[in-house]
């Protein structure tokens, strides 16, 4: 097998340009689609977000074509547990954590990924992979490789989030999914709002506007609750800068979903979603809380819903929500198994620090009488 692996690269503004096109032509033929690391959103993050942080990009590589792709970080803990380990990077605007393996070279891929894992004298303790798809060709994948190398593999945790996939138009998607006491109410918000003033909602097309469409939506979400908890992107310049770039490069590459409902001409509600492939990705989301009496986050939901069902170019869009949440669960019937695992690395002391953190869990388990 003519394997090659590409050493891993630390986070240095200088390399992101070289590599984008690399990226790039990975991202086009993805087995599994992950907008957030595509190099659209990957280098704006590892430009604003990486600090003093380390990220590690692992490529693997057949020959001169690259075929897998992930950003990994040393995490000091796991858990509650003070045992350090390898984990994919997932910053507090990532939502979704399947490396970019390109299709037909999934176990290749992970067969180096993993092999470049074992030999780093940087990578203690196991590999902790966050926000996978349960049923996705990244878990597939390392299954089938973790029991042809008889390496240990754990499943940690998941849970399901709502997600939406239908051939159905939107109206019909809309009848058949929600619950007619539900619609009637929405109609009738819809109708006192219209009486407010104009209202109108539309996808954003020039980019001569993204500026200022970014503006307003830091603007929005730093107006209400997430503001005043100092989560919102606005509150750390950093965050904000992130936002903007990653922005403008997906949308200088077509992937940009940004949606705005506007009342007589002020935004009071907005969305963006980040596109890779046939799928989309629900990213933020935020709206004029002074309004909350018309549920203006949920309209645009609605306006969202007929975008997307209505976009022959979108065939499904994770709403990259928490588990149960009561908004959007109500509203697109579709789920998604996001999961965790928890993977042996070989070497000196790793076989311990897995075992150990097995231990400790099955030991929680019996003590919460779930065994």
């Amino acid at each position: 097998m003519d394997m090659a692996s590409h050493p891993a690269l630390a986070n240095a503004r200088a390399y992101a340009p070289v590599q984008r096109a690399r990226w790039a032509a990975l991202a086009d033929e993805a087995a599994e689609a992950n907008a957030f690391y595509m190099p659209e959103m990957l280098c704006a993050a590892l430009d604003h977000l990486a600090g003093d942080r380390i990220v590690r990009v692992l490529e693997a590589q057949r020959g001169s074509d690259l075929i897998g792709l992930m950003p990994v970080v040393v995490a000091p803990r796991h858990g509650r547990l003070p045992v350090s380990c390898v984990t994919n990077w997932m910053h507090d605007h990532i939502f979704f954590g399947a490396p970019l393996i390109r299709r037909g070279e999934e176990i290749a891929a992970w067969r180096s990924l993993l092999g470049q894992l074992d030999d780093a004298p940087w990578a203690p303790g196991f590999l902790h992979l966050r926000g996978l798809d349960a049923a996705g060709a990244n878990a597939a994948a390392l299954e089938a490789l973790c029991v042809e190398q008889r390496r240990g593999r754990r499943e940690v945790h998941r849970y399901d989030r709502a997600m939406l996939r239908s051939d159905m138009d939107a109206d019909a998607y809309w009848e058949a999914h929600v619950r007619a006491k539900k619609r009637k109410e929405l109609r009738r918000l819809q109708k006192r709002l219209a009486d407010m003033g104009a209202v109108e909602s539309r996808v954003l097309a020039d980019g001569g506007e993204l500026a200022a469409w970014c503006g307003e939506f830091l603007a929005l979400e730093a107006s209400g609750w997430k503001g005043s908890e100092g989560s919102a992107l606005a509150c750390k310049v950093d965050d904000a800068a992130f936002f903007r770039a990653a922005c403008a490069a997906a949308f200088e590459s077509g992937l940009l979903h940004f949606l705005r409902m506007d009342l007589d001409g002020r935004a009071i509600a907005m969305l963006v979603n980040f596109r890779h492939g046939e799928g989309a990705f629900s990213f933020k989301i935020a709206f004029d809380e002074a309004l909350g009496r018309f549920s203006p986050g949920v309209l645009i939901e609605i306006a969202n819903l007929h975008a997307v069902l209505g976009d022959p170019g979108i065939g499904w869009m994770d709403s990259c929500a928490a588990a149960d949440h009561p908004m959007i669960d109500s509203l697109w019937a579709e789920r998604r198994t996001i999961t965790q695992y928890r993977i042996a690395l070989r070497g000196a002391g790793r076989s311990a620090a897995f075992a150990l953190a097995n231990g400790v869990e099955a030991l929680g388990r019996r003590l919460k009488g779930q065994d």
